[in-house]
C-alpha cells in the first residue's frame, strides 16, 4: 500500500521539482499551494489533515524574501514559524511524520568551517530568525516524528532564483558585478528532492543538512553559470563579471559570510550522495 504524502508549497521551486520527480510515482501525492491551504490557518490545517490522513507531510511552504522580511516580520514569522507549528500540531494529532525544510540562514557565518546540524544557531536577520523559530516549534512538538532538512543557495528551472536572474542579466547587461566574499554551496532542487524522498522512505528524526558538494562565492557561481550556459547555447556571448565585496552591495538584511553546510550526517543517515555543485548546475541548466 503506497504512502499518502501531503506536500505544501507546491508552486515553489522545491514543490515543482518534487511533483515532477519519482516521488509522484512512488506514493499517493497531494500537492497544495497557498491557494489550497494557508498553513498559518490552524483550523484549515487540521481540517485538511483529518480529511486526507497523510502518512507524511513535506513542508516546502515558506516566506523566502530575505530582504523584504526585515520590514515584514509579522508575515515572515506567521509563515515560517506559525505555519510549521500548525503542521506539527496536526501531525501529532493524526500520527504523521513531518519533513520540514529550513535554511543556512539560521547560522551567523562566523565559524569559517562547514556547519554541522549540532552547531550553535544565531541568525542575523528576520528571515533566519523566523526559520529557526519554525525549526524549534517542529522539534518541540514532534521530537520523534520530524525530519528537518536545512539547505542553501537553492536554484532550479522553476520560479525565481540566482541562476535565472544571472542568465537574464547576462543577456541584458554589458557587464555584471557580483559579491565574492560570501561563501556557501549552491544546491540544486534535484539534489534536495532526492534527500527529501529518502527522508519520506526512512522517516528518520533529526536535523540534516543538504546541499551539493564543494564551496563557492556568489562570484564563482555567476562565472560558472556563464561558462556552462555558453557551452550549451543558453547564452550567445560572454560579458565581464567583476568581483566586489559585500560592502559594495548593501542590502536591508545581513547575510552570513560563510554558510557551507556539513553533509556527513545526511549521507550516513539518508544515503544521499552528493556531487560537486558545478556538475549539479550543469544538470539543471540542461532543463532550462
Amino acid at each position: 500500500m503506497s504512502k499518502k504524502v501531503l506536500l505544501t508549497g507546491a508552486n515553489g521551486q522545491t514543490g515543482q521539482t518534487l511533483i515532477c520527480s519519482a516521488l509522484a510515482d512512488s506514493c499517493e501525492l497531494l500537492a497544495v499551494s497557498r491557494a489550497d491551504l494557508d498553513i498559518t490557518d490552524a483550523d484549515a490545517v487540521l481540517q485538511l489533515l483529518a480529511s486526507i490522513k497523510p502518512d507524511v507531510i513535506i513542508n516546502a511552504a515558506a516566506y523566502t524574501a530575505v530582504d523584504a522580511a526585515e520590514n515584514n516580520a509579522d508575515v515572515a514569522f506567521a509563515i515560517n514559524a506559525g505555519g510549521p507549528e500548525n503542521l506539527a500540531r496536526g501531525a501529532r494529532i493524526h500520527g504523521c511524520h513531518l519533513i520540514h525544510l529550513s535554511t543556512d540562514f539560521v547560522f551567523d557565518g562566523s565559524k569559517n568551517l562547514p556547519y554541522t546540524p549540532a552547531d550553535k544557531t544565531d541568525p542575523l536577520g528576520v528571515y533566519g530568525q523566523s526559520k529557526l523559530a519554525g525549526e524549534q516549534a517542529v522539534r518541540r512538538i514532534l521530537p520523534e516524528h520530524s525530519t528537518i532538512i536545512r539547505t542553501a543557495w537553492l536554484y532550479s528551472p522553476y520560479g525565481s532564483n540566482f541562476v535565472k536572474t544571472m542568465l537574464r542579466l547576462m543577456k541584458e547587461q554589458d557587464q555584471l558585478s557580483v559579491v565574492d566574499d560570501q561563501i556557501g554551496t549552491p544546491c540544486s532542487t534535484l539534489t534536495l528532492s532526492a534527500c527529501i524522498m529518502a527522508a519520506v522512505e526512512k522517516r528518520i528524526s533529526g536535523i540534516f543538512h543538504c546541499s551539493d558538494g564543494g564551496l563557492a562565492s556568489w562570484y564563482d557561481f555567476a562565472v560558472a553559470i556563464q561558462e556552462e550556459a555558453l557551452l550549451i547555447g543558453l547564452l550567445d556571448f560572454a560579458i565581464p563579471i567583476n568581483p566586489i565585496p559585500t560592502s559594495a552591495y548593501p542590502t536591508p538584511a545581513r547575510r552570513p559570510i560563510y554558510s557551507v553546510l556539513d553533509k556527513q550526517a545526511t549521507v550516513a543517515a539518508l544515503g544521499c550522495g552528493q556531487q560537486h555543485w558545478r556538475l549539479a548546475l550543469r544538470d539543471v541548466l540542461k532543463n532550462f
